[in-house]
């Protein structure tokens, strides 16, 4: 578990730095380390937005990232992915480099980022994601097809694969993106607000995907705005407000404490949190 100690740096004090502290007791086999983050700083426009990240994500684990707006969520995950420029620290996956490791993944960015007006079948954008096990220059043959289409009809988008992927809804676009990743056959998936814009419906099918992918011993890191649902749809949970304030299992480190530190005290979001946390630690509550 990481937890926020007092920042003595001449950065920002009201940003607490992480360090690592180890509980008392017998000594456990720790996960393996799908991605490790080492002193990781992003800036732009000589602006930083990431300063001193510094945190480990096990494998076979589905974590959530949670930090208020403007917080550097989406800059981390496009960080680990090198969609953006390091101004320092390095970034590992599985112990590889990230030229070395990216077969191993698989990306659902946010659905605001997408030109949905590009004319292309929603079984044309699944396909994409086996490009790069075909490179640019092969076409796609029945295995592949075959693969596209298995994944649609996990996500429920089977009978709608021919449809121009403008005309569906925002949650069919969503289930079509994820599909993608899916036949990616990726060991770890890093998704950009997945349940953003999404009905009822969509979520419940996404978070069983994101579950059935960790039985199979995937990983997800997923940037997540709503705090009610963190306890029960996440079992590790990354707080960060442009430094790391808290990294663990969802049951340490989702503390009311630490949602004030990450947070800043809005009151209404973080009752709502405290909420879900006192849920969580119920006896008898789901996990």
């Amino acid at each position: 578990m990481t937890i926020a100690e007092p920042n003595t740096s001449s950065a920002d004090p009201a940003v607490p730095r992480a360090t690592q502290h180890h509980p008392p007791g017998p000594p456990t086999a720790p996960a393996p380390v799908a991605v490790e983050v080492h002193d990781v700083t992003v800036a732009y426009h000589r602006k930083p937005v990431l300063w001193d990240v510094d945190v480990q994500i096990p494998s076979s684990r589905l974590v959530a990232i949670v930090g208020p707006n403007g917080a550097g969520k989406s800059t981390l995950l496009k960080a680990i992915l090198g969609l953006v420029p390091l101004a320092s620290g390095t970034v590992e996956i599985f112990g590889r480099s990230l030229r070395r490791a990216r077969s191993l993944i698989a990306y659902v960015p946010q659905r605001e980022s997408v030109d949905w007006d590009f004319p292309v079948s929603a079984l044309d954008v699944v396909l994409m994601g086996r490009y790069g096990r075909l490179g640019w220059f092969r076409r796609p043959g029945r295995k592949d097809r075959d693969a596209a289409m298995a994944a649609l009809e996990k996500v429920g988008m089977k009978d709608l694969a021919h449809r121009q992927i403008s005309q569906l809804s925002g949650g069919q676009q969503q289930r079509v993106f994820l599909a993608r990743a899916l036949v990616q056959e990726a060991r770890l998936y890093f998704m950009d607000e997945p349940f953003a814009g999404v009905d009822a419906a969509t979520e419940k099918a996404i978070v069983d995907l994101l579950r059935e992918i960790r039985r199979s011993g995937g990983t997800v890191v997923a940037v997540h705005h709503d705090l009610q649902t963190v306890p029960e749809y996440f079992d590790h949970v990354l707080m960060l407000n442009m430094r790391l304030v808290a990294a663990g299992p969802t049951e340490e480190v989702f503390t009311t404490p630490n949602l004030h530190t990450t947070y800043g005290g809005r009151l209404t979001l973080l009752d709502q949190a405290a909420e879900a946390v006192r849920r969580s630690t119920a006896p008898g509550a789901p996990r």
